[in-house]
């Protein structure tokens, strides 16, 4: 078998074609999490603590030196992507959470036997009908 039909058989497979799905889903939804974040989430918390921009936190190590630029510590960007990363994480593990008790539900949820066709019951009765006549005296 060929690489390049070995590589079909595998990228046909329905797992791969989710995944690749779930990545370009995934992707829109880190820049949807990154507006909430920097958008709605931030600047009400930057208001609670004294009117802080977390981006804007930062630490000069080495000022700017002619066409050199600075060397900035930017502590507030990490802080805000820890915090879109903490919103993205938990909004993972309430769909995982969603689906598994959907699962579990799905799996305790009994299933009724079949209901039985007139033909079966008439055949039933045929039976019951031959089983008593053949033990009688």
């Amino acid at each position: 078998m060929g690489v390049i039909s070995e590589f079909k058989a595998f990228a046909v497979k329905g797992n791969v074609v989710d995944m690749a799905v779930g990545i370009i889903i995934g992707a829109a939804f880190g820049k949807i999490v990154s507006s909430f974040v920097g958008d709605v989430v931030m600047p009400p918390l930057g208001l609670l603590i004294g009117g802080v921009d977390f981006s804007d936190l930062a630490v000069i190590l080495k000022p700017a030196e002619g066409d050199i630029p600075a060397v900035v510590l930017a502590y507030g960007k990490f802080i805000q992507t820890v915090i879109d990363f903490l919103i993205v994480a938990f909004a993972i593990f309430m769909g995982v959470k969603m689906i598994n008790r959907l699962k579990r539900e799905e799996a305790v949820a009994p299933s009724l036997p079949p209901v039985p066709t007139k033909e079966e019951e008439l055949l039933g009765e045929i039976r019951d009908l031959l089983k008593a006549r053949n033990n009688q005296p």
